[in-house]
């Protein structure tokens, strides 16, 4: 069983009907699916990749080799509650790596891109729901025609593990916010979701972006689509790079199911998911990330 693969070009031809379907089948069923000719170039991704692997060999390899996760492993027993992860996460005013040359400039472009191209699937989302246009957009910026949703992107990479057995490279989670685009290592696999209650691995594909569904988007389509449980495995071979792009509301965003939606499934709001501020949501997480999703809707829903 392999996650499905969708030709994002094929949205603006004759095969929109069915593109858009596929789509619909990704996010209803899966949770997750691939983007191919989705618009960003393979020169530009050819350079995140370069750029990606250079910071990591010159900025963070030695130290993530003396750190005390590393130390810890010899001990011969399993881990719990780390991750066999570096990781660093660019916002447009954080502080950014400055010893590689060409990161910057290469991820700025690459994030302003992704940005697109995450509205664009939203406005996909919005067509498939039966939602008006940009209603998303708008639902995560808290307004019209302002641009205040949260966009970050994790730069991660998951060392050769000596004993991938006694340590898990992401622990298993369903992401906490909108939409995520990941464009991960096309040579190491280890990302897997859970699909009908077994690991399904998510094969690399060379360029292609992988799309999943946050909590908010479950709770905005009134749980038509689903955010789901993934994880990374460890490996003993092979340094698994992994870019991952979130947007998410703003965190005074109200995040609610869609009216249209809850009147269709003729539900009182009250019954389904809550209505809460997204920041609200996020400081539940924080928390609680790696335990089952639905305490987090009752708890914010007590708030």
């Amino acid at each position: 069983m392999a996650i499905p693969v969708i030709d994002f070009s094929k949205l603006d031809g004759e095969e929109r009907a069915a593109t858009l379907a596929q789509i619909a089948n990704g996010c209803e069923e899966w949770g997750f699916f691939q983007l191919v000719n989705h618009g960003i170039s393979e020169e530009l991704l050819e350079r995140v990749k370069k750029v990606s692997d250079e910071f990591f060999k010159n900025e963070r390899e030695e130290n993530f080799k003396k750190s005390t996760l590393v130390q810890s492993l010899n001990a011969d027993q399993k881990l719990e509650n780390v991750d066999w992860e570096d990781v660093i996460t660019l916002l447009d005013d954080n502080e950014w790596p400055s010893k590689t040359p060409g990161f910057k400039e290469t991820m700025k472009e690459y994030r302003a891109e992704l940005k697109k191209l995450a509205e664009r699937v939203m406005e996909v989302m919005d067509e498939n729901l039966d939602l008006p246009k940009g209603y998303m957009k708008k639902a995560f910026n808290g307004g019209e025609g302002v641009d205040h949703a949260f966009f970050g992107t994790k730069v991660s990479h998951y060392p050769p593990c000596p004993q991938p057995e006694l340590v898990t490279g992401l622990r298993a989670h369903t992401d906490a916010g909108g939409v995520i685009l990941l464009f991960q290592d096309d040579q190491v696999g280890g990302l897997q979701i859970l699909k009908d209650g077994e690991w399904i691995d998510v094969q690399p594909l060379l360029n292609s972006i992988v799309i999943n569904t946050g909590d908010q988007i479950e709770v905005l389509s009134n749980g038509l689509y689903k955010s789901v449980w993934h994880r990374v495995l460890a490996t003993p071979t092979g340094n698994r790079r992994s870019i991952a792009s979130f947007y998410n509301p703003s965190l005074k965003a109200t995040i609610a199911p869609a009216p249209e939606l809850v009147e269709k499934a003729n539900q009182e709001v009250n019954q389904t998911y809550p209505k809460f501020v997204f920041g609200d949501y996020l400081s539940i997480y924080a928390e609680q990330k790696f335990l089952p999703k639905e305490p987090r809707f009752q708890a914010v829903r007590a708030m």
